[in-house]
């Protein structure tokens, strides 16, 4: 009989779960392909300060030296941020990382399956991946999707990756089951803007009727994931119209130069924020924030529904 996955825990996290308080799972490709060093790491610090400040507690998932991780001290966060050669993990590739003695960051399909063997139920990203431009012809879409679609975790993002085919990624994840609930308005968020022009297909207006909704699915059985579309602040966003132009660019020079797979969602955020001379990092770390705090939000009303 194989023996389940060991999970190595801070004293925090482990805490935490042994008492049913509210934990947020935080990825880790953020840290090591989304952001450069030292922005990346001074990033994962606010985003865990930002939990811990709304009274849950974060727990940054990572696979280092073969062992998976729920929860990282400083040093270790310090020390993944400036680490070379880190694999990017999603499902396909988490379990060779681990039985390999690899060093991985967890894209929002490994993140969502370690924080379910972890037992932490809400999770915090910046958006999630989808169905890539030009799908029909690439076949390019996320095993997010199919993550979404059988993992029970709440997803808390500003939607999915501007960068995407977003209406092919909604139809996506409707046939896949997947709730997509839009937090406080009814249009679709779009990553770096607070409108995608699409009308989400759910709206929610605060973190207990989220809670009740998660609660009333688990009654049923047999689901997936449940992705919250949170708007990034008005006073951070950059409007879909200056987006959409700086992606029709990135998007045209990736082709260009023949970027595939997992190379290109990394490819297309480094010309984006060169085309934004910086401010689309800056929108990024302003969502992740805006994320991670609701979904501490999340996290202590499921605890307090479930008492």
């Amino acid at each position: 009989m194989t023996a389940p996955i060991k999970i190595e825990k801070t004293p925090e996290v482990a805490e935490a779960l042994a008492e049913a308080r509210p934990v947020v799972a935080l990825e880790s490709t953020i840290i090591t392909h989304g952001m450069p060093w030292p922005g990346n790491r001074d990033m994962a610090l606010e985003v865990e300060a930002a939990i811990r400040a709304e009274g849950a507690v974060p727990a940054t998932i990572a696979v280092i030296d073969g062992q998976l991780h729920a929860g990282l001290d400083e040093a270790a966060i310090t020390k993944l941020a400036q680490a070379k050669g880190v694999m990017k993990l999603s499902r396909a590739d988490f379990a060779y990382a681990l039985s390999q003695g690899r060093t991985g960051a967890t894209t929002v399909a490994a993140t969502m399956i370690a924080a379910h063997l972890a037992g932490i139920s809400v999770f915090a990203t910046g958006g999630i991946g989808g169905v890539h431009q030009g799908a029909e012809t690439s076949f390019d879409i996320s095993a997010d999707l199919d993550e979404l679609g059988r993992t029970p975790v709440i997803v808390v993002s500003a939607g999915a990756k501007a960068i995407l085919d977003i209406p092919k990624t909604l139809e996506a994840l409707e046939t896949r089951g997947v709730p997509v609930v839009a937090f406080g308005q009814d249009a679709m968020p779009a990553f770096w803007s607070r409108e995608s022009g699409l009308k989400a297909p759910l709206r929610l207006d605060d973190p207990a009727a989220i809670a009740r909704f998660e609660q009333t699915r688990r009654t049923l059985g047999g689901h997936g994931g449940m992705l919250i579309a949170n708007p990034v602040p008005v006073e951070d966003e950059i409007p879909a119209s200056e987006m959409n132009r700086h992606i029709a660019a990135a998007l045209a020079t990736a082709k260009a130069r023949g970027i595939e797979g997992k190379a290109v969602t990394p490819f297309l955020l480094g010309e984006i924020l060169e085309l934004t001379s910086g401010e689309s990092l800056k929108t990024n770390i302003a969502l992740v924030l805006n994320n991670a705090r609701l979904a501490a939000r999340i996290g202590i009303a499921l605890a307090s529904s479930a008492n």
